[in-house]
């Protein structure tokens, strides 16, 4: 099966450089069967990133993928709370760059009118949207978005295509919140690998808006493949989770750039 991984960080990783970061992920991509990587977000976080954070984080970013153009994409890091400098990222990092989706985190809650700028401006340019979303029993982070406020967001812009990160966290519950809502895919990435998520995945979604992403860095690849690998399902639908869904919602964009996969 040939596996696209939706979603990996450069921090949590051994190296001083983020060439030296990706080069460790893909060795032990390697040894789990891992072929593409999906990166985001610089050596070192921020929830709120300033303007000049945003742009290093992403030139990290930039730099790790373009040491290996085979085997990883960028995801560029916006900051809501920042409108002009995240479309000028968003323009430098995917218009006249190799990136071909966003990163949206913790500085604003994905629920806020903020956000319409930049997402109308990323689907205009065929970016793949990731928006982190959690449901914590001990409470969210001030910024920190849930299912719901995906769903909203996702509601004023149907022609985008968006991903549940985590599929909320608490799964049972983000699941059944984005399940009528067709431009929302659910990441599996993050979280224990408990049984049943990707089946419960497969039965509210359909097997087409469920990908597979490891949160790299933060968790394993052995740990997040296995989601998928002991789930009851079927070789295709497997297959399809793994990287075939990924690799269909990239393809506009990929094909424009002119990136063979």
């Amino acid at each position: 099966m040939e596996i696209w991984d939706l979603h990996a960080h450069l921090s949590g990783v051994p190296g001083d450089t983020p060439e030296a970061r990706l080069g460790h992920l893909l060795e032990y991509a390697d040894r789990m069967g891992v072929g593409r990587l999906c990166v985001f977000m610089g050596m070192e976080w921020s929830y709120d990133p300033t303007p000049e954070k945003l742009r290093e984080d992403n030139d990290q970013v930039l730099r790790a993928i373009r040491a290996y153009p085979e085997r990883a994409f960028g995801f560029v890091y916006l900051n809501p709370r920042h409108t002009q400098a995240s479309l000028d990222e968003l323009n430098r990092c995917v218009r006249d760059g190799p990136m071909v989706g966003v990163k949206l985190w913790v500085a604003e809650r994905c629920h806020s009118a903020s956000l319409d700028p930049l997402v109308e401006r990323a689907r205009e340019l065929g970016a793949l949207i990731f928006q982190h979303t959690w449901i914590k029993i001990t409470g969210n982070l001030p910024g920190e978005s849930t299912p719901m406020d995906l769903v909203a967001l996702a509601k004023r812009h149907p022609t985008a295509n968006f991903v549940c990160g985590h599929s909320g966290g608490d799964w049972e519950m983000g699941l059944r919140a984005i399940r009528a809502h067709p431009n929302v895919h659910a990441d599996l990435g993050g979280g224990d690998p408990a049984a049943g998520l990707t089946e419960m995945a497969v039965r509210e979604l359909g097997v087409d808006r469920v990908l597979y992403g490891s949160d790299i860095g933060g968790r394993s690849f052995a740990s997040q493949l296995a989601k998928v690998h002991g789930a009851e399902l079927s070789a295709a639908s497997k297959r399809a989770i793994l990287g075939e869904n990924l690799r269909r919602l990239l393809s506009p964009i990929l094909n424009a750039k002119g990136v063979k996969t």
